[in-house]
């Protein structure tokens, strides 16, 4: 199921004549129409020279999480290990920032750009330990996709 998205993902990407925002949110619309145990589909980048990061485009319930400082919750752990954080239960992790109750787990996906760490894919899902490695094989390839328009 999710290979079959890989086309309609580079499909989005190659739309050179649509900001790269735009394409951004089309990504995180399409994730989050298609795929039943994505709840909330978005994209964290690193703002500037601070160590944090900052929301991007994204789809789903709106977040308070505009700003994560680095090491902190899953995401800012992900920006410090460059490292997939597949979080089967949120509950079981000390470092979690809840960004609604019914979030069961998390999925972190970091986004490289010339072997640099400049961002991430942020999956929230109210189904408990949906993920498995496709869905991380999936993310890389969206990832790998998105930093070709970066």
């Amino acid at each position: 199921m999710l290979a079959d998205l890989k086309p309609k993902v580079a499909s989005i990407m190659d739309q050179s004549e649509k900001a790269v925002d735009e394409r951004l949110a089309e990504i995180c619309e399409l994730l989050l129409n298609s795929i039943s145990y994505y709840d909330w589909v978005g994209f964290y980048f690193k703002n500037g020279d601070k160590e944090e990061l900052k929301l991007g485009p994204y789809a789903g319930e709106p977040t308070d999480h505009t700003i994560i400082p680095f090491g902190k919750g899953i995401c800012g752990q992900v920006a410090v290990s460059n490292q997939n954080f597949v979080v089967p239960d949120v509950a079981a992790q000390d470092n979690y920032i809840a960004c609604s109750i019914t979030v069961k787990a998390e999925i972190v996906v970091p986004l490289f750009l010339n072997g640099e760490n400049i961002g991430q894919i942020d999956i929230d899902s109210n189904t408990p330990d949906p993920f498995s490695e496709e869905d991380e094989r999936f993310l890389e390839f969206v990832n790998e996709k998105v930093s070709q328009i970066l």
